[in-house]
Order: C-alpha cells, then structure tokens, then sequence
C-alpha cells in the first residue's frame, strides 16, 4: 500500500498529478516539467520531500561507527556540516547513496526513499556498540526543499537566522514561521538552494505560507519530473539509475568521495582493486545527434558492436534543449569526442560522449 506524506492534501489543493515514487504518493507534476524546471532555473522552486527516509543517530561513538559503513569521511565532519556518502557491499555496489548532516550533538542520516527499509535493515544489522542509538522517521518527518536563485530571498522572511551567510552543505538550528526547523544549505539540482527538515503536522502551514509569500517572487511548486530533468542536467546520480548494487561510486564518476586512507570499510579493498586497474565500465554523458530521445536500457553500440546501455535521459532545457542521457559503456567506448549510436527501436542514432555535467551554475561552490 502506497503511502502519503504530511504534504499530500496540499498536491491535491494544488492539483498536482501524482504517482507512486519510493512507496509514496508523490507529485510528477503540477503546471507542468519544463515550466517548473524553468521556476528552478531562473528563480525557485519548492519540493516535497518527504518520502525520503530520515534516521537520526546518537551517542559518542556515532562518526567512528559510521565510517566503517561509509566510502567518505563522516569523523572529519565539522559541527553543522553536512557531507554526501554511499554505503557500499563487499563487492563496491553502491547500497545507497546518502547525505550526513552532523546536526550539534546528533547526526540526521538522509536516505533514497526506495532504500529506506533495506538502509534500515542494514544500520541495525552492523550496530554492534551500545554507544550509538537509531531513531527512524521515515514518513512521519516532512523535508520541504526551496531550490533556484531567489531561494536566499524567498526563504528570509520566514526563519530567524541569517541564510545568506550559511555555508554550502552546512546547516543550522531555525524556526520557520515559528515552526522548529533544521535548514541545510543542499539541494539535488544543481541551483543554490535549502532543505527545511520539520515536524510531519506543521509542515502543510509551512509549505502554505512560503508558496504564498514566495508568489511575487516566481516560486511555483514543483515535482519529481522536474527534479529529474534538474538533477541530470547537473550530473548528480539517481539510485537505482547510475548507483546500484552492481554498479560502484568508482563506475559512476564519484571517486571524489572515496577516501581510501581512512581505516577498513565496507567496500574498501574491491573498490581500490577498481581504481587501480581501471578495466571497469564507467558512466558518462551522452548527447544525442539528432531529436531522437535516449531512454533507460537503450542498448549503446560502437561502430556496431556493444558497449553499454543508457541509464537515464531526458531532454536539457539549460543544454541549448538538446536530449542528453547518461550511460555505462566499456572504458574503450568512454573517451570525451567519442560518437556511439544508441539504438532505438531498431534504428541507430549517433550520440557523442560528453563530460558530466550538462550545466554548472554560474557561482560554483567545491564538493566538501
């Protein structure tokens, strides 16, 4: 049985058309993909995310525990930082794909709303110290997102801290319309932008207020298409597409975030084993030659012969509307210029090998 967010008479209000997503009902759309993606883009959007699951941990021994789960560094956090992980297998397959918030003395793990159980699961099965205690929220918390230009703007009038001076993925103790709020400075598309973690029952007053306030300014509420054509445009992976249990953060470009010099982790040795020979298929970017749309499991070819398969595409508004896509080719096939074809419905369609991402706003801010 699908179930409903804090949120969800809200897109029924606002009719939204809604589908099930990570075993939730969830709103695809509401005026419309490009539209809402161009709210994003050029001035800001607002997200329900509330199907995400959140675990708040707790204890003294929470961080060293935690990096013998994760492929990134969680001892090294800073009060109020938050960092992107992955939870991997023996094998480097990805469980799932994560952020950490280090919230004062608490920890907010936040994970893929179609993980939460298996995460769940997992964080139980390898909580072997009585120094770390697990409270699951999933579905109960509500994670509201602004996201776009005008989000720093839009958001002020509403909190009592000051967000122009938040850092980019970091976080602070708020309230928003009264309400009491965790507000991270993350996003999942590429614009600058926040995350409101509050209470399930206050949430729908909070979401209210700010489209209400947020009208004059361009704010328009959008769903998951949108933040699927946003978040391929800016390259960030979606589980279950370009991270899996087969395929490794190695594969999918996100190496940055492996920190091989902590001590043992999960994954750790396949995952170096990876690194070092560089034999693996890897992810990359695809631009379509012509109007043709790629599509997940379209089989890629080159000069004929097979050499991967698409994971996701769509078309890129902020790419000149060309049609893009990701995909897990053989490292022959790899090299940025290349032209493959991706063969769709029988016919090949040439497409050229293109770095990731597809757009990068203006005032960029590092990876931490």
């Amino acid at each position: 049985m699908t179930r409903r967010t804090a949120l969800y008479d809200e897109h029924l209000r606002a009719g939204a058309r809604l589908v099930p997503f990570g075993g939730f009902e969830m709103p695809l759309a509401y005026a419309g993909i490009l539209k809402e993606h161009d709210a994003v883009r050029h001035r800001a959007g607002l997200f329900d995310l509330s199907h995400m699951g959140q675990f708040w941990l707790t204890g003294d021994q929470v961080a060293e525990w935690a990096d013998r789960l994760t492929i990134n560094a969680v001892a090294t956090m800073k009060p109020w930082q938050a960092r992107y992980n992955i939870f991997c297998n023996d094998a480097g397959g990805a469980h799932d794909d994560t952020i950490f918030y280090r919230a004062g003395d608490r920890w907010l793990l936040v994970v893929n709303a179609a993980n939460a159980d298996k995460m769940w699961a997992h964080l139980n099965a390898h909580l072997s110290s009585e120094n770390v205690a697990l409270q699951n929220d999933h579905g109960r918390a509500a994670l509201i997102a602004i996201q776009g230009p005008r989000s720093v703007d839009i958001l002020q009038p509403h909190v009592d801290a000051d967000l122009a001076s938040l850092r980019y993925y970091f976080s602070t103790e708020v309230r928003v319309g009264g309400v009491p709020a965790l507000v991270a400075r993350t996003g999942y598309t590429g614009e600058d932008g926040f995350e409101l973690f509050v209470a399930g029952d206050p949430a729908p007053d909070v979401w209210r207020s700010l489209l209400r306030d947020g009208a004059a300014a361009g704010l328009e509420p959008c769903g998951l298409g949108a933040r699927d054509v946003l978040r391929l445009e800016a390259g960030m992976p979606l589980y279950g597409h370009e991270l899996t249990e087969d395929i490794t953060p190695v594969q999918a470009g996100l190496s940055w975030a492996l920190k091989l010099n902590k001590p043992e982790f999960i994954g750790k040795a396949a995952l170096a084993e990876q690194l070092e020979r560089d034999e693996f298929p890897r992810i990359v970017g695809l631009v379509m030659h012509g109007r043709a749309p790629a599509r997940e499991g379209y089989r890629v070819t080159l000069a004929g012969a097979p050499v991967g398969e698409v994971r996701s595409g769509s078309i890129a508004p902020s790419f000149g509307n060309k049609h893009v896509a990701t995909a897990l080719v053989e490292r022959g096939a790899a090299t940025m210029g290349t032209t493959v074809e991706v063969q769709i419905r029988g016919t090949a369609h040439e497409a050229q090998v293109a770095p990731l991402p597809f757009y990068k706003r203006e005032k960029s801010t590092e990876r931490n």
